[in-house]
């Protein structure tokens, strides 16, 4: 899981590439949410899927993981400091993507 890229655009693409990474980052921003809650946003994700994901980006550094000494244990996840420098770069991939849905639904219309 180690990143020994020397490109930036691949390094950034290696920690936050893929179909679910971007979206649970998405999902986490400015809220704390537990596993259970993040699998009912992203029902297309397989739990196994979901799992390493989250692995993934809490070893780099993205999201935090907060266990809760309790039964049955509880587990959070939230977006670290790294993660939430993130939010800006998906908020601008939001607003393209809704120009580009509504440029496609008005070709489709015309």
């Amino acid at each position: 899981m180690n990143i020994k890229k020397t490109d930036p655009v691949e390094a950034t693409l290696e920690l936050i590439g893929g179909k679910w990474k971007p979206l649970i980052i998405w999902h986490l921003t400015d809220k704390t949410m537990r596993f259970s809650e993040l699998k009912k946003s992203l029902p297309k994700i397989t739990q196994k899927m979901l799992t390493q994901q989250l692995r993934e980006m809490e070893y780099h550094g993205l999201i935090h993981r907060k266990v809760y000494a309790q039964v049955p244990p509880k587990v959070e996840y939230s977006l670290t400091e790294l993660g939430e420098s993130l939010v800006p770069f998906l908020e601008i991939m939001c607003q393209w993507g809704t120009k580009y849905l509504k440029n496609v639904k008005n070709k489709a219309e015309d």
